[in-house]
Parts: structure tokens; sequence; C-alpha cells
């Protein structure tokens, strides 16, 4: 075992050393994938050469996203303290289930979960979850709403489901993200559940054609969810005004703040996020702007017994129900067996701080400005939106060229298949577009420089 954690660890130093300079993806490196593959092993390998194969294959054909030159689907990176604690909670193997199945793991994440309210400046009293990702802390925010929703009428959803209520009623902008979407579905509302307001073709919300639905419920429960970080160019919702709407007409009001929400870290962005304390939920990704590693996610509930309502478990002899002194984070959230991933969140806290953290968003907004800039400098290239936050939202527009989402589809093909740097495009406001996010510790203002020297030389 020592000898097969003495080759991972060799190879960590060279390969973390190359995150710096090397190419996000290299295409010449994937062929290797083909050695992964073939029949199952009838009696298995040699350990030590397996783990060797793994390495040598990955580090070369794995995608170098926790690099400073990845800008796509908004990933973090890995935070060296974060890192370390992970490779501890591999080691350690925890389940995280209740306080019986591992009370360390079980304290770790009730600190975490402390450390991540009071970075946010939410109340102690809030509850919350440690999940796996943004869709599952949309997921389990939104579970909590459809507890709360069906109590309005009577019904205790947890235990006999949706079948005799009506549709519930769920309101946002057009920022509303396909993970929220996909929540709903998976909680048997369907994805098209949502009334889109918005007033314009990016998505920006309709207050007034949200109101006017609110009336037309006559005062039954209804579901809002606000976006903090819309993803093609960072902007938000107003979510104070959205809390006021959901206090006048009664309604859950839920705060998708996948990285938006780290907004609140930094006095140059906190308005963005002015009113969250006023939401009955919030989602948001760890893995994302706080620079831990996949899979890390969580949401924080207003009131505590809503997760446990939604999400406790039916009896089991053997098990810690809700209740009981040894019961846990499981009963909180839609996962019973646990990884610890508290331990990576707890350490990057504990290790970087809050001033720590704030300077590393502060970082990322000069960054983005500094992107903006060149853009704007740039004969060949026009920023269509405004930049808040991290996100700067852009498109190629060369002389001479008549069908400008088809040449940027293609320049963002290119990009991926060149590998130097990452990023995908997106469709804003009718128009194809790049939408590179800045949210990584490592990036400079050099690895900016060259994104966009990449992306002026493959125009």
């Amino acid at each position: 075992m020592a000898d097969l954690l003495g080759q991972v660890h060799a190879a960590a130093e060279p390969y973390l050393s190359s995150l710096s300079s090397r190419a996000v993806q290299d295409p010449s490196a994937l062929a290797l994938l083909a050695e992964l593959g073939g029949p199952l092993p009838a009696s298995g390998g040699e350990p030590s050469e397996v783990i060797e194969r793994l390495l040598r294959v990955g580090t070369a054909a794995g995608t170098a996203s926790s690099g400073p030159r990845f800008f796509h689907f908004v990933t973090g990176g890995v935070t060296e303290a974060a890192l370390a604690a992970d490779w501890a909670a591999a080691l350690l193997d925890q389940n995280a289930f209740s306080k019986i199945s591992s009370p360390f793991a079980h304290e770790v994440e009730t600190v975490a979960l402390g450390w991540l309210k009071e970075l946010f400046g939410l109340p102690a009293a809030w509850g919350g979850a440690l999940v796996a990702s943004a869709t599952f802390a949309n997921f389990t925010s939104l579970g909590c709403a459809t507890h709360w929703w069906g109590f309005q009428h009577g019904v205790d959803t947890a235990a006999d489901g949706l079948a005799d209520l009506p549709r519930m009623p769920v309101l946002s902008s057009g920022y509303v993200h396909a993970s929220a979407r996909k929540a709903l579905q998976m909680l048997g509302h369907g994805r098209n559940a949502v009334m889109v307001c918005a007033r314009d073709g990016v998505g920006r919300v309709d207050l007034t054609a949200m109101r006017r639905h609110l009336e037309s419920l006559k005062g039954g429960p209804a579901v809002i969810i606000a976006n903090a970080g819309e993803v093609n160019a960072g902007d938000f919702d107003p979510i104070a005004e959205l809390a006021g709407l959901a206090e006048e007409y009664g309604c859950w009001l839920h705060v998708d703040g996948a990285f938006g929400l780290f907004a609140a870290l930094s006095p140059r962005t906190a308005h963005l996020v002015e009113g969250i304390d006023r939401a009955d939920s919030i989602a948001a990704d760890g893995h994302k702007w706080l620079n831990v590693p996949y899979e890390s996610g969580f949401a924080l509930v207003k009131d505590q017994a809503r997760l446990g309502a939604a999400f406790g478990m039916p009896g089991a002899a053997y098990l810690p129900g809700p209740g009981d002194p040894g019961a846990g984070y499981a009963l909180f959230g839609p996962e019973s067996s646990r990884r610890a991933r508290s331990l990576p969140i707890w350490a990057t806290l504990a290790a970087y701080g809050r001033e720590g953290h704030r300077t590393m968003v502060e970082r990322h907004l000069d960054l983005a400005q500094h992107l903006a800039a060149r853009i704007d400098a740039a004969p060949d290239l026009t920023r269509l939106a405004d930049v808040p936050l991290c996100i700067v939202c852009f498109r190629a527009t060369p002389p001479g060229v008549t069908d400008l989402d088809d040449f940027n589809r293609r320049l963002g093909a290119a990009l991926l298949a060149d590998g130097r740097v990452y990023a995908g495009t997106t469709v804003y406001d009718g128009q194809v577009a790049l939408r590179p996010a800045i949210v990584n510790w490592r990036t400079t203002e050099a690895d900016i420089n060259y994104f966009v020297d990449v992306v002026r030389e493959l125009i």
C-alpha cells in the first residue's frame, strides 16, 4: 500500500508544477486512452503496473481543469490545503452518514457549514447540507421548498408525494439555470414547471409580469428562484426586490448562487447579493469559486427543520432516525452513504480564512476587468455585456465575415481542439459568443493575456 501511494505522490509534484505552463488539453495524448480499455482482466494485473498506467495516461491525457488557463464551465482550481485534505479524506475513508458512523466527519462538517455561513454573512441559525454539486444543492433546496409547498396544502410530500396536489408554481427570470430545471425534473415537478418572467432576450427579470402572475394565483403558495450569477455574463437578478415580492405574496425564495454567492466576499460586489439573508434557501458550489476538488456543493436553508422533514429517512432498526442523538447530515440531504467532502472545505477555510478568500475573489474581479479591457482594445473582438463579476462575454468580429454566429461556433471548436486554453461557446441575446470565467486561484494576468493572444491567433 505504501509503495502504491508513493507512486501517486511521486507523480503529483511534476504534474502540479506543470499546471502553470501546460496546455489544458493535449490532443496528441488522447490516443493513450486506448490503453485503459479492452476486456475485463480475468485475474487482474500487478497493482503497481496498474497505477503506473493510470497515472501515465491521466497526467498526459487528463484535462488540466485545475490549471490557470481553463476558463470553461466556471471551474475553479484546487488550493494546496484543499488537495491535501482531499487526499486525507480518501485515506480516512469516512462514511459521513451520521455521528455514529463517523463522529470525526460529523464534527468537521458542522464546523465547515458554520464557517460557510460566516463567510457569506448568514445567520448561524440557518441549516445546511454538503452535497455533490450545485445541481444537488438546487435539488436539496427545492426539495425543501416542495415540502413547504405541500404543507401549505395540508400534504406531507415526503410521506405521500405529489399525486393529489396541483402543479407547484415556480417563477424565475430568464437567467434560470439548467441545473435548477433538472432539480425540478428530479423532484417530479418537471423541468418545464418554471414560468419565465423576462423583459428582454438576455433574460433580465420582468418584475411586473412576475407580480401579475402571482396576483393570478390569488394567494396560493409559489416558489421564486432568484439567480445570483448568470452563466453567460455573470449578471444578477435583483435579489432584494424578489425577496420583497416573496414576502408580499407568501412565496418561498430560493437563490441559485452556484458561483455568484461569492460576490458577498468583497465590498466591491456585495451589493449584487443584497437580500440573500431574506431567502429561504441558497444553493452554491464549492468546486467553483471556493477552489476545492470535485464533488462539492452546499445548500443553506433558513429553517433547518425543513431539511430533516424533506430528507429524513423512513425508519430502519439499525439506523439512527430523526431526533436520535446519533443521527447526522445524511438526514438533511439526498445522499445516505456520503464521502467526508467536508474535509477540503474545512481545510481551505482554515488555511486561508476570510481574508484569503476575499483577496482571491478581488484578484479575479481585477483579472476580469483586464480581460474586458484587452477585448475592448482589440479590433477583431467585441464585448457583448458588462462585467459585474468574473465572466467576460464577447465574440470575434473580424472584418468581412457575414455569418458571425457560424464563425464564432467554429472559433469555439478550434479553441477546444487546440487545447492551449479552454473556453466554450454560448448564445447570449441570440448571438454565439465566448464566455470565459475566471475563478481559479492560479490564474494570473499573464494567463489572461495568453488567452487573448491564442483567440486572436485562431481567428
